[in-house]
Order: C-alpha cells, then structure tokens, then sequence
C-alpha cells in the first residue's frame, strides 16, 4: 500500500501545533515558577536546616528563647500563601496547554502511522516523535500522584528542543518499512526502548534541578554567597527532588532492562546472533550498566545524593550519544533505521 499524503500532510500540522502549544506551555511553568504556590524551596529549607534565621518569640510581652523558625512569607512560598492572577491561574494554564500539545502530538503520531499503515516508529524522526510524547506522558502521569508540576520548565525544554531537531533535521517523509523492520519485534523492542527512554528524560529533569537546588541549600546552611538566589527560591527541597528522581529511574530501569533483553532476542532472529557488539548494541549495554551503578549507588550509604546523580546523569548522557552520534556518525548494523 502507498503512502496517505493527506494523513502525512495532517501529521506534520499536528506536529507544528503541539510543538506551538509545548512552547506556550513551557513559558507559563516558567511564570508559574517564579510567582506560583509551591512547596518549601531549597533555599528556605536550608535556612531552616542552618539555622540562618532565628526570632525571639514574644507572648504576653514577654520575650521568649529565641529558636530557630522558617523563614519569612517572602523567602518562602508555602502552600497556603495568598497569591494575585499569576499565582492562581498559570500553573494551571501551563497543565492546560501540555495537555493540548499532548493531544495534538498524538494525533500526529497516529496519523503519520496510519499514512504508511504501520507503526510510526521506524526512524530517528518518528522515535523522537515517540520519545517526546512518552517524557510527556511520564510527566502528566507524575503529577497526578504528586505535585510535580515544578518539573514543567525542565521537561518542556529539552521536549520543544528535540521536537525543533526532530522537524528542522531528522525529518523524512513518510515511507514504507525497510525488510530488516518487518517483524513483530519492533513493537516490543522499540516500544519499551521508547518507553524507557521518555521516562528517562523526566527523571534527568528532576536530577538536574536536584543538583542546582542541592548547591544552593548548601551554600545557604554554611553562611556562604549564593548567586542567583531567585533561581534558588523557586526550586523545591532537594530531598523531594531527588526522591522524585529516584522513583522514576526505578521504573524505567527494569524497562530499558527488558528493551536489551527483547532487542537481543530480535538480533538472533533476524541476523543469527544473539549479540555482535553492534555499536548500538554496545551503547545500549553501557546505558543499562551505568543506570545499574546508579541504582547500586543509592543503595550504598556512601554514594547517595550528589554522587548517585552525577551517575545518572553520566547514563541520559549514554542514551543521548546512542541516539545522536552513534545513529548518525557511526555506521553498524543498525544503520538501516537512518534518519
């Protein structure tokens, strides 16, 4: 069967409109960070934690042992502070818009498969398509179990970044699978890939905050200058950003650990072996290597905090050489899948 032009024509509008729409949305978490209700920030709970802050209370007119006390309204946004428009309405508007974008990048996935009549993952543009939409979803399912929409600003950049590559350099027109793709196995190997990878990227988001707010909580218990301290003020507690970290590694490891598994299984069907050390084959082993001795990591009371996320990071790092260098620059077995 040939290719539905309408339905691919349909696919690249959609893409565009989510795209439009993950933009505005990125803007208003943006909004939404710097004037919104949140939890207790980094910062304040260093000073807390330090001791930076202490008051004398004062009952009856007299005054009482001085004691440590969180800080004031303006160095910490509780959940209950009295806020204007902003603060009421933009977190919302922003969850409002990620949902529209979502919607429309669906549409756009499931028009560009059905233009080709098969599954709309069989390159760099369509996985990229699938990847962004899935760090999404992660994204929008998180934050029905916990209040995490401050991750918006730090998942809708690097989404709208790799969408802009997607559109602007590994876009190719819709076509028909090559024979090497015809089997069964690319809805699993690749779905759990895809899968895996998305959940990854929301909790590098995560990770990375936890490292900029855990440096300034730090710095702000030791008395020491912090700079940009208006960034430290909107990030969350570091200890709530490195469990949400955390629960997220924890479920896309076993994911990743099943898409090695299934892409092994896939290579002794199709070539004969079970493992040659394909590029992509061998870069994929690193990935789930290194996400083992982050998890390892956190089980060592030694390696927890800082140093288990200078490894996970070190892991998204391996999935983002996977999927740019190793897909486009170095050339394996896996090289039909192009861009």
């Amino acid at each position: 069967m040939g290719v539905d032009v309408g339905l691919a024509r349909l696919s690249n509008e959609l893409i565009a409109g989510g795209i439009a729409a993950y933009s505005v949305a990125f803007l208003g978490y943006a909004v939404d960070a710097a004037f919104g209700n949140h939890a207790p920030t980094a910062a304040a709970s260093a000073t807390v934690a330090g001791g930076v802050r202490y008051r004398a209370l004062v009952g009856a007119g007299v005054a009482t042992t001085e004691a440590a006390l969180p800080p004031e309204p303006e160095e910490l946004v509780a959940l209950d502070r009295p806020g204007g428009f902003l603060a009421a309405h933009t977190g919302r508007f922003a969850i409002a818009v990620t949902v529209m974008g979502w919607l429309l990048e669906l549409g756009a996935i499931v028009s560009r498969g059905m233009s080709v009549h098969r599954l709309p993952w069989g390159n760099m543009y369509e996985f990229t398509l699938a990847l962004t939409f899935t760090a999404v979803t992660a994204f929008l399912v998180m934050m029905t179990r916990q209040p995490a929409r401050f991750l918006g600003v730090f998942v809708m950049a690097p989404v709208v970044l790799a969408l802009g590559i997607a559109v602007l350099v590994l876009y190719v027109a819709p076509a028909p699978l090559v024979p090497a793709l015809h089997s069964y196995w690319l809805a699993i190997h690749v779905t759990a890939a895809i899968i895996a990878s998305g959940v990854f990227t929301v909790a590098t988001a995560a990770t990375v905050m936890f490292l900029i707010a855990d440096r300034y909580a730090t710095l702000t218990a030791a008395g020491k200058p912090v700079r940009f301290w208006a960034l430290a003020r909107i990030m969350p507690a570091p200890e709530v950003l490195d469990r949400t970290a955390y629960r997220a590694y924890a479920f896309a490891f076993p994911v990743w650990t099943f898409a090695v598994i299934a892409g092994a299984i896939w290579a002794e069907y199709a070539w004969g072996h079970y493992w040659q050390w394909d590029p992509k084959e061998t870069w994929a082993f690193i990935t789930w290597v290194v996400y083992a001795a982050y998890l390892h990591a956190r089980a060592t009371a030694g390696w927890r905090g800082r140093e288990a996320a200078y490894i996970a990071m070190l892991g998204f790092a391996t999935i983002v050489f996977n999927f740019f260098i190793v897909n486009i620059f170095i050339s394996g077995i896996h090289s039909y899948a192009g861009v």
